[in-house]
């Protein structure tokens, strides 16, 4: 390996290490009442421009460090005959995800970075191709739909083969505050544009 491409690499990491920094703090700072705030605006935006399929299987996830705020969509969702599923870390391989049926009475867990999750039960289980929709949270996005995460790749591994093979479905949705929004992120080769990021004031598509 060259130097130049080293340093190529280790500057990239570290852009996006700066981004992945900022906006976590940005979304941080965001005081309980405008979480709260953009928690009912995310459900209005939603039932404004997502129109699933009578009784669609939903994927979404329980919000952590400072993520836009999920439980009033999620109550949305079951009210509206929707069955939501949660992201179980996958117990063998411990790099991708399962997604599991949720309801207000399933047990939880906290998992190995202290998030619910549901407890495990295998008969729950939804296979990927089988949702319609998979909500995903993210750090940053840009103008081109391209998206940060935590940095586990967990969606990524989990998503790879259905983007490879461009499968129909689910179709899959990004969720940010609105402050998440950068002019440019630097993206690495494995990087797959999102098609469609929900805030609580915008519906970007492309």
């Amino acid at each position: 390996m060259s130097n130049t491409f080293q340093y190529a690499c280790d500057k990239h990491r570290q852009d996006r290490a700066t981004i992945r920094q900022s906006v976590r703090n940005a979304r941080k700072s965001l005081t309980c009442e405008e979480q709260k705030t953009a928690e009912t605006a995310l459900c209005i935006n939603f039932s404004q421009h997502v129109k699933p399929p009578k009784n669609a299987k939903i994927a979404l996830y329980l919000s952590n460090d400072g993520e836009l705020k999920t439980n009033k969509l999620i109550q949305y969702l079951i009210k509206e005959n929707h069955t939501v599923y949660l992201p179980v870390i996958h117990p063998f391989n411990g790099t991708t995800l399962l997604f599991q049926k949720y309801e207000e009475n399933s047990p939880m867990i906290h998992n190995r970075y202290a998030i619910l999750e549901p407890e495990l039960n295998c008969s729950h289980i939804c296979p990927l191709y089988s949702l319609d929709y998979l909500f995903t949270p993210l750090v940053a996005f840009d103008e081109f739909g391209n998206r940060l995460g935590m940095g586990g790749g967990y969606y990524d591994k989990t998503l790879a083969n259905y983007y490879r093979n461009n499968i129909a479905k689910p179709i899959v949705f990004g969720l940010a505050h609105d402050c998440q929004k950068v002019e440019k992120l630097p993206i690495a080769a494995w990087d797959v544009p999102l098609q469609h990021i929900l805030t609580p004031t915008k519906f970007y598509t492309w």
